[in-house]
């Protein structure tokens, strides 16, 4: 079981760093993530978030530490709402204090929707939030649009192995309209019905400015009405 799960992801993070090599202009960052859904009720469910963002593909230069948590609406099996709270820490490459540049306070508004064709499972994430960076006031628009495929299995269930892919556009709504857009590619694996890993590759463009970062992510929903 053990070799059977490592083998396509090491083939694949292989693949991550050869192209890594070819772009050389660009350093490459690492984001450690953690996401958690847990079901409380029929309607309703709590978001908890971590990710700790570093500037280097070694994860001991911290660019940010972003912390989010939400309440969940379920309106449907494929459609839920989210009103949630951010806080980002940021710092400077290599700063010698250890204190964040930056701090950041959000409250975001967030839609997602989900449908399937197919073998294929496509998610639209639609989020609008409030921002108070050092105290300065600034509002977003983001839409992801992402899409799952199953590769060894028809559905994304216990031990099957996934690709994942979305690309994520960021909008300001006053002063420079483009905030940045997101690329992103991975390949998962799911545990189980409450646990699903993904290792992949995340390519951010802010105005003319491009960085790359291997991605490790950790999917953890628990449901507590099991526990009732």
């Amino acid at each position: 079981m053990i070799k059977k799960f490592y083998s396509p992801f090491l083939i694949f993070i292989l693949i991550l760093f050869s192209n890594s090599l070819l772009a050389q202009q660009n350093e490459f960052g690492n984001w450690l993530m953690y996401f958690g859904t847990n079901r409380v009720s029929d309607d309703w469910s709590i978001h908890s978030e971590i990710q700790y963002r570093n500037h280097t593909i070694e994860p001991t230069n911290i660019e940010q530490l972003l912390l989010r948590t939400g309440v969940n609406y379920h309106l449907s099996p494929n459609a839920i709402v989210t009103l949630g709270y951010g806080y980002v820490a940021s710092h400077d490459f290599e700063s010698e204090q250890k204190a964040p540049e930056s701090k950041e306070n959000r409250i975001f508004q967030q839609l997602i929707m989900t449908n399937k064709v197919s073998r294929l499972k496509f998610e639209h994430r639609y989020r609008f939030e409030q921002r108070w960076v050092n105290n300065d006031y600034k509002s977003r628009l983001r839409y992801r649009l992402m899409v799952f495929l199953p590769i060894n299995k028809p559905t994304i269930t216990t031990g099957t192995f996934f690709l994942g892919v979305y690309d994520e556009i960021f909008l300001n709504t006053k002063q420079v309209f483009f905030d940045r857009n997101r690329f992103y590619t991975a390949l998962g694996y799911q545990f189980n019905k409450t646990t699903q890993m993904q290792i992949g590759y995340l390519r951010q463009r802010v105005n003319d400015f491009g960085k790359n970062y291997l991605q490790v992510g950790l999917v953890f929903n628990p449901d507590f009405r099991e526990a009732e």
